[in-house]
């Protein structure tokens, strides 16, 4: 199961530059000037996870390996999309490659300019909060568009186009009064309807507030603010310095550890975006643990473990006998399988099991 992130926001607000440092080379083209970024640029992230490293130390000493297992972290593909500017929605600037991009992601992260830098162009910015809601309008306007092409059924007797039919105006109602498509009360049945129609605003969103190195000290006085201003939930937004972001691409992870201390940050905004990107899907990873390889699996929260097996591989599913699932923690303690199986920490679970984040699970599969 894959995630995708689309970054986006107004031209010069810090999206390529971001991206290039989420990825840790240059991959989007970046330059000061607006629509640099034409086609949008794709890279798949590994999602850092220190629990493969005591992961692949533990399976090598349990299984006497003479090196360490492979690890194969979970992963994060990043979109970054061409700047947005107003009237996108009727096509301006680069609007229709700007929209038919965006639909294609699980998520929407909103790069907003809080930085100060009088040689980067601000072209279209105006504040914040205005920015933000520009893009959101547009994303709006774009789904009002897309209900509008809908046809009307008529006076049909079938009761599923009626019902779609009637979802339809509901939604456009509410989009009218300036309502984004995901903060509609939906039923269920509702809920199926929309997911059908590919809507901009029916996707979860982060907002990125791109500031200055200094400001970051102070995130959590700024997310608190800016969630307010654009009343969001705080914990859908982050702080990250996107220069800061591209200075420790540069440097090797012991380098990165003391830069971040010395800016008074634990963690990088790469690990900060990712972490909320999952909560934001509602992602959880579970792991596995081999001599072939250590790795981590992305999977919904709330996921059985007939179903969760599928992830491997197809044949998973179909064929599932039961799971054995022991907590990382157990796993670690023991030192592997073997141990963690004798000393009773190892639980023999079947389809209906609820996977747990970071459960270390090992299928039984039959042909």
């Amino acid at each position: 199961m894959g995630l995708s992130v689309g970054i986006v926001g107004l031209p010069n607000v810090g999206k390529s530059t971001l991206f290039n440092a989420l990825l840790k080379k240059q991959q989007a083209y970046v330059a000061n000037f607006p629509f640099a970024t034409i086609e949008p640029n794709i890279g798949v992230v590994p999602v850092p996870n220190e629990k493969l490293i005591k992961l692949a130390e533990v399976t090598k000493e349990s299984e006497s390996m003479s090196d360490f297992p492979p690890e194969v972290p979970a992963t994060c593909e990043f979109v970054d999309i061409a700047g947005l500017i107003a009237g996108a929605h009727k096509g301006e600037g680069l609007g229709n490659k700007f929209l038919s991009h965006i639909r294609e992601v699980d998520a929407i992260c909103h790069v907003v300019r809080l930085f100060s830098d009088k040689d980067i162009v601000k072209s279209g910015s105006i504040d914040p909060k205005s920015d933000f809601e520009t893009v959101e309008t547009e994303l709006k306007l774009a789904d009002y568009e897309t209900l509008e092409k809908q046809k009307d059924p008529g006076n049909t007797p079938d009761k599923d186009l009626k019902f779609r039919w009637n979802v339809i105006q509901k939604v456009k109602e509410e989009l009218k009064k300036g309502i984004p498509v995901r903060e509609i009360s939906l039923t269920d049945e509702e809920i199926l309807v929309v997911r059908q129609l590919s809507l901009l605003t029916f996707k979860p969103i982060l907002v990125s507030l791109n500031v200055d190195e200094q400001d970051l000290k102070d995130s959590s006085k700024i997310k608190d603010k800016w969630s307010k201003e654009f009343e969001v939930q705080k914990d859908q937004v982050v702080c990250i310095s996107a220069k800061i972001e591209s200075e420790l691409a540069s440097l090797s992870e012991e380098e990165q550890v003391q830069y971040l201390k010395d800016l008074g940050i634990e963690k990088s905004g790469l690990e900060r975006l990712i972490k909320k990107a999952f909560s934001t899907l509602g992602l959880i990873t579970f792991l596995t643990a081999g001599e072939k390889e250590v790795r981590a699996w992305t999977i919904k929260e709330g996921m059985n473990a007939q179903k969760a097996s599928a992830v491997i591989h197809t044949d998973f599913e179909k064929n599932f006998i039961k799971a054995d699932i022991c907590s990382f923690e157990d796993f670690i303690e023991a030192g592997g399988w073997k141990k963690a199986r004798e000393l009773g920490k190892v639980r023999s679970e079947g389809k209906d099991y609820i996977i747990k984040d970071s459960d270390v699970v090992e299928f039984k599969i039959g042909s």
